[in-house]
C-alpha cells in the first residue's frame, strides 16, 4: 500500500530503474480439485518502486485508495485462512499500526468475521481520516472489539497479523510498537505479517539490533509484488496482486503469476533461498 502517517517512503537505489533483484521461485498454485505447480523468475519491488507503482495505479491506473486497500485486505484473510482455518482456533488478533498497513488489517478483519473467525483488533494510534474511521465502523458494526491490552490479547490468541508496518516503514519504531513486536517475538503464537515483517528493512531484512532483530513470523503476505526482505525470509510464502494490468505489470518489470480459481492469493515456494546482491538469481 501507499505511503502512511508515520511511515516514510525508502529512497534506496533501484537496479535497472525499478527492480531491484529476481528470485527463482516454485509456485504452488492450489484449489479444492488441483494442485499445479510451475517455476518462474520473479521479480522484486524495492520501496521506492512499489511507492511508484501504488501512486501509478492511483493516478492513472484507475484506482482509488479505498480499492487498494480492500484488495490487500481480502488477499491477506485468503492467506490467513489457508494457513489458519477455523477449525484450528478461531481467535484471530491483528495488530494495526498507524499507516496503510494498518488499514490493509481492519479490511482483513471485517472478512476474517465473516469466514466465522473471532477477529480482535489491536489499533493503539488510530488515524481521524475519514477512510479509517469508516473501516472501524464497519468491523464495530460486527461487534468486532477493539483491545487496549495487546499481551493479554496475544496470550488469548490462536493467529495473529501483523499489519503495524509496511514496505514505507523507516526506524525508530515508535511507541508503544516496541512492546509489541517483542511480544510477538517472544510468543509461540503464529504471525503472518502483511508485505514485510513489522521492523524489518524493506531492502536488508531483518534489523541488527532492536525488538525486530529476531522477529521471524511464519507467514508473509507480499503485496502486487514481493519486496527484496524476502530473500531473507524463511517462512510460508503468499502474494496478493490479482488486480495489476499487464501492460503496468510490464512497465515495472514483473509478472503476474497465474492465481488458481478464483483465488486472491498464490503461495510461492521460494527454493534455497539464500544471500545474494540485487539482480542475482537465488
Amino acid at each position: 500500500m501507499a505511503v502512511g502517517p508515520d511511515e516514510t517512503a525508502v529512497t534506496s537505489p533501484i537496479a535497472g530503474g525499478n527492480l531491484e533483484s529476481s528470485i527463482d521461485v516454485s509456485l504452488r498454485l492450489q484449489n479444492k480439485t488441483t494442485t499445479t505447480t510451475t517455476t518462474m523468475a520473479l521479480k522484486t519491488l524495492s520501496a521506492k518502486a512499489a511507492a511508484e507503482l501504488d501512486k501509478e495505479l492511483m493516478s492513472t491506473g484507475g484506482f482509488s485508495i479505498d480499492q487498494l486497500m480492500e484488495l490487500a485486505g481480502l488477499s491477506v484473510s485468503q492467506a490467513v485462512y489457508r494457513l489458519h482455518p477455523p477449525s484450528a482456533g478461531k481467535t484471530i488478533l491483528i495488530a494495526c499500526g498507524p499507516g496503510n498497513n494498518g488499514g490493509d488489517g481492519l479490511v482483513c478483519a471485517r472478512h476474517l468475521f465473516h469466514y466465522s473467525y473471532k477477529p480482535v483488533v489491536y489499533y493503539p494510534k488510530r488515524s481521524s481520516s475519514d477512510l479509517y474511521s469508516r473501516l472501524c465502523t464497519q468491523i464495530s458494526d460486527l461487534g468486532v472489539p477493539f483491545v487496549t491490552d495487546f499481551p493479554k490479547a496475544l496470550s488469548q490468541a490462536d493467529h495473529v497479523v501483523d499489519a503495524i508496518f509496511g514496505f514505507s516503514f523507516r526506524p525508530p519504531i515508535r511507541e508503544p510498537f516496541p512492546a509489541v513486536i517483542a511480544a510477538l517475538v517472544a510468543s509461540k503464537v503464529p504471525v503472518t505479517s502483511v508485505d514485510a515483517p513489522s521492523g524489518w528493512d524493506v531492502d536488508a531484512g531483518p534489523p541488527a539490533e532492536g525488538p525486530a532483530k529476531d522477529f521471524h513470523p511464519a507467514a508473509l503476505v507480499s503485496l502486487t509484488a514481493p519486496k527484496p526482505l524476502v530473500k531473507f525470509f524463511k517462512g510460508r510464502h503468499f502474494l496478493g496482486g490479482r488486480f495489476v494490468a499487464p501492460k503496468i505489470a510490464e512497465k515495472y518489470g514483473f509478472e503476474v503469476p497465474e492465481y488458481p480459481g478464483i483465488d486472491q492469493v498464490v503461495e510461492i515456494k521460494v527454493e534455497d533461498q539464500g544471500d545474494t546482491e540485487a539482480g542475482d538469481k537465488l
